[in-house]
């Protein structure tokens, strides 16, 4: 396919692609993404899924704080209420968020049971109504996530019949309806989501991948801003997508080897490969945990998702090892990362990537 224009895939429109790191429940924290930062200047960073009920009710510094450094980042909300999602935006707005993107795609029983995630596919004009009301609640960019299609049980109150939502002319009907309701900013999981017998683990990797799907969406529709999520582990197949796609959002990769962070810059308008060793994000690390001092809890937290740093390469065991805890008497986050340093081998903590 290497005789195939570039532009004329993806329809000569939004050739600045993007790649961004998913919004992952309990991964997605303010600890992870600050070490996503140090990886990839340029990726779109998400928070975890947040309710708008949690935002209204809850602890808004602890759900919504980050690091300036973590920017750009997005604020990922997942509900049903148009009026107090938009509530919710409204109070979002003190926080800079760069981006809000709506979830439309979470297949757990508790966030589908709950009228809310991939169950709202059924009801795409209840959806438009919900993203027209994020719109009229703040002047920030809008995008929505969201599956190729949904297998389960209609639950909004007053209907228990079944809903398969599943074929491409379905996920067509959906992505009209939401851009006639103003988004132009679409990130769409290849799969469908099943919602009754397969567990949120399960509808990441049972279902099959629909890529062709996704592609036929930027065709039909080449003035949208089209990225594509699910199954996307490798820089190869980061190319081949973005030659029909305009973005690629990376999901369990980016924790289980996170060092191929460093590599996707390249895709950017003027970027290139972070020239970054580990040696450096370790280093960065123990200047961002210093922080914490003797809080060994958020010390824990700080470093819990950084475990795949070393993914595939001499030293994985042993790094994995100093991190786990329970860490001994008087050891602290930033201790286990300086005996790291110590210990490691060299020669992967002195390791760059290179542009390929």
């Amino acid at each position: 396919m290497d005789d195939v224009d570039y532009r004329e895939l993806k329809g000569g429109k939004n050739l600045v692609s993007r790649i961004s790191i998913a919004p992952m429940v309990d991964i997605t924290d303010r600890h992870f993404r600050y070490f996503c930062r140090l990886l990839t200047k340029k990726s779109m960073l998400y928070t975890e899924m947040i309710t708008s009920s949690a935002i209204i009710h809850g602890d808004r510094n602890k759900l919504l704080d980050f690091d300036p450094f973590e920017k750009p980042v997005a604020l990922q909300i997942a509900g049903c209420d148009k009026k107090e999602i938009a509530e919710a935006v409204k109070i979002a707005e003190d926080w800079d968020y760069d981006e809000i993107n709506l979830n439309v795609g979470c297949p757990s029983d508790r966030v589908s049971g709950n009228q809310m995630g991939a169950a709202l596919m059924a009801y795409p004009e209840l959806v438009a109504e919900i993203v027209q009301a994020i719109r009229s609640a703040t002047k920030k960019p809008v995008s929505v996530k969201h599956r190729i299609g949904i297998d389960g049980t209609n639950i909004l109150p007053g209907s228990l019949s079944k809903v398969v939502f599943d074929k491409y002319e379905d996920l067509e009907y959906f992505v009209k309806t939401l851009f006639q309701a103003g988004i132009k900013h679409f990130i769409i999981h290849a799969r469908i989501a099943v919602l009754e017998g397969l567990s949120t683990k399960e509808n990441r990797e049972i279902p099959p991948l629909r890529y062709e799907d996704v592609y036929r969406i930027k065709e039909a529709f080449p003035d949208l801003f089209i990225e594509i999520n699910g199954g996307i582990r490798t820089i190869d197949s980061i190319k081949e997508h973005l030659r029909y796609v305009d973005g690629v959002m990376l999901g369990r990769v980016a924790y289980e080897n996170p060092f191929i962070l460093t590599k996707v810059d390249q895709f950017a308008e003027g970027g290139k490969v972070n020239n970054v060793s580990r040696r450096e994000i370790i280093e960065r690390l123990i200047d961002y945990v210093h922080q914490f001092g003797v809080d060994k809890r958020t010390g824990h937290q700080a470093l819990k998702n950084v475990l795949g740093l070393f993914h595939n390469k001499r030293g994985s065991r042993l790094w994995r090892q100093l991190l786990t805890p329970p860490w001994q008497e008087g050891i602290y986050a930033k201790d286990v990362l300086e005996k790291a340093l110590r210990i490691l081998p060299e020669e992967v903590l002195d390791e760059k990537q290179e542009e390929t």
